[in-house]
């Protein structure tokens, strides 16, 4: 059990972060914009930092330490389920395309694209639909992720839930209050604190556990994250129930199950973020470049610290957990990390300060989801058909009723869900699905109109629905992403359907998108008008370099979660190798991608 000082510690600094809300509540109450995007003044390194505290969630966190643990080297690929590598995507080429809208939401956003007409509304109302699903969802997410980390942590003995319902409604004081402000000024501070955090804890897992003790305790192909067809783990003589969890998670098929995360997430990459936290980060930027950098700044800066912190817990429950875990029957893995630190297998003084850090990064991700959903209510429904007249000291406190209203419907879906793999199954590899289609095309395709957005929208959302009822009745205990396919595929006839049964959006909308946000893909048509217009103007012909640099980045990206892991192994044949692909791809990225961006 902890001791009560760092209980004090962490109720400090939850006053601490609510009193920032607080603080600068003023600021942030002064309009929509400096509530949800703090007024566009943030510097982009700010925006990053509070972008990579987003997204050190605890819930997140607490799975990487359970199929760490599992699948060891080969769980650095799972990540792609949502996909990791989306923040590629962005630094490379989206961000920029983003950012040049000069929006508030992601619904509003629909409007540059498809105007003001029935087939635009329609798409508007879209995307505020997914939106609210979404964010839902990830508070549900964050619940379940907080109550089954407190529920071991904090002394009381309490259900998971009731931690949860506490912890939500502390961290909604100083969201509502403070805005986007609050948050970033939050999240930095959350971030720094982890950062330290999981650096030490990494540290005492190298000085405490010898790599050879480590390679007795897992099976053969445990420290490589290379792989065949199957798995082919087997803990047999280990941990048996080990097994049992593998099964359950329907990773078997390996190959098959990394190219269709590979596929899903190259398309969902393509379709730019989410309308989340993400995106809301990427308009609060102050230009193009900006917002370039921030997104670049995510990678560079969140995965050595994290992933420090998931192989040091690792090892730790590895040699000194696993004769409880050997008496536990069919253990949750999910629990892994809060028992390291109830064994106190970490040094006193460096488990408090680890426990402020993760409660530090719940509070990030659960604060920067909460801040973007209730800007679609505001801006794209209340603002846009109820008050449109609404004064801004209206819209703010319409914020914060809109903001209470979305915590208090995800803790309810928080009470029916189970494991955090579950719904984050549900989020990333099934809802999302329906998600890739509509959004992919809004960007490549001149002829894709509002009408083809909602449909393929409505029908990835029911398909969503649908596959995972037929999946639930006739596969149970498969895998949801085997489920992608179908789902992509529904959305994509609602897609082409919707756009080819009606008109194209009128020339003067596809014009001026065409003009300001300069994507490449099947423009011709427009693109010949808009030079007809302005000869001057320069099409962009980057999408080689784009994608060349896309796959460096992928490498590079890739090599910065390994890079962490086999250093805290010591495995110094993986450690090298790691590195000198960040260097390599560094050095690639430097030339052909930093010094290319746009200078506005």
């Amino acid at each position: 059990m902890i001791d009560y000082l760092d209980i004090v510690i962490i109720v400090l600094y939850l006053i601490v972060t609510i009193g920032i809300g607080f603080w600068v509540s003023k600021q942030a109450s002064k309009n929509l914009s400096s509530y949800f995007l703090g007024g566009k003044t943030l510097p982009w390194y700010l925006l990053g930092v509070s972008n990579a505290s987003g997204q050190f969630d605890i819930a997140g966190t607490m799975w990487m330490v359970s199929i760490c643990f599992v699948y060891g080297l080969k769980s650095v690929w799972l990540p792609w389920i949502w996909p990791v590598f989306n923040q590629v995507f962005l630094m490379i080429y989206l961000s920029i395309w983003l950012r040049r809208s000069n929006v508030l939401t992601g619904a509003e956003w629909i409007n540059t694209r498809f105007g003001y007409g029935r087939g635009a509304n329609l798409a508007h109302i879209s995307v505020v639909v997914f939106a609210l699903i979404t964010v839902v969802m990830m508070i549900a997410y964050a619940f379940k992720g907080i109550g089954k980390f407190s529920q071991i942590m904090l002394p009381w003995g309490w259900h998971e839930n009731t931690y949860a319902l506490i912890i939500l409604s502390l961290t909604s004081l100083y969201v509502i209050k403070g805005g986007m402000i609050s948050v970033v000024l939050t999240e930095v501070l959350q971030f720094l604190i982890m950062t330290v955090a999981s650096i030490a804890v990494g540290i005492v897992a190298m000085v405490k556990i010898a790599p050879e003790t480590v390679a007795q305790l897992v099976p053969e192909g445990w420290m490589s994250p290379f792989f065949g067809w199957r798995m082919d783990l087997d803990w047999s003589g280990i941990l048996e129930s080990v097994n049992a969890s593998m099964e359950k998670d329907g990773f078997s098929l390996f190959t098959v199950y990394v190219m269709l995360m590979l596929l899903k997430g190259v398309m969902a990459s393509l379709a730019g973020p989410t309308p989340g936290y993400d995106m809301q980060r990427i308009l609060a930027t102050r230009s193009a470049r900006e917002a370039s950098l921030m997104s670049g700044l995510v990678c560079a800066v969140l995965y050595v610290p994290r992933y420090m912190l998931v192989a040091g817990l690792t090892i730790l429950a590895l040699v000194h957990f696993m004769p409880q875990l050997q008496q536990m029957g069919q253990p949750d893995f999910e629990q892994l990390l809060p028992h390291v630190i109830q064994e106190q297998l970490i040094p006193v003084g460096l488990s408090g300060l680890l426990l402020a850090g993760l409660f530090a990064a719940f509070m990030s991700t659960f604060a920067a989801t909460m801040n973007a959903g209730p800007a679609y209510i505001v801006n794209d429904i209340y603002k846009r058909f109820i008050r449109p007249d609404a004064s801004d000291r209206q819209q703010v406190r319409m914020s914060y009723l809109s903001s209470l209203v979305v915590v208090v419907v995800g803790i309810g879906l928080g009470f029916f869900v189970d494991r955090i793999a579950d719904i984050m199954m549900w989020i990333f590899g099934a809802l999302y699905g329906g998600y890739v289609a509509s959004n992919v095309l809004r960007w490549h395709w001149w002829r894709f109109n509002g009408y083809g957005y909602f449909w393929g929208m409505m029908a990835g959302i029911a398909g969503t629905a649908a596959v995972l009822w037929v999946m639930q009745i006739h596969f149970s205990g498969t895998n949801v992403l085997y489920g992608f396919p179908a789902i992509f595929v529904l959305s994509l006839i609602g897609c082409i359907a919707g756009c080819l049964l009606t008109r194209p959006e009128d020339d003067e909308v596809l014009t001026a998108f065409y003009r300001n946000v300069k994507p490449w893909g099947f423009w011709g048509p427009i693109k010949q008008k808009v030079l007809a217009e302005s000869p001057e103007f320069v099409p962009n012909r980057d999408f080689g370099r784009d994608m060349f640099n896309v796959a460096v980045g992928m490498a590079w990206q890739t090599s910065l979660v390994t890079l962490p892991i086999y250093l805290v192994l010591r495995q110094a044949q993986g450690f090298w190798i790691s590195l000198a692909v960040v260097i390599v791809t560094s050095v690639i990225l430097k030339f052909n991608w930093f010094d290319k961006l746009p200078r506005d």
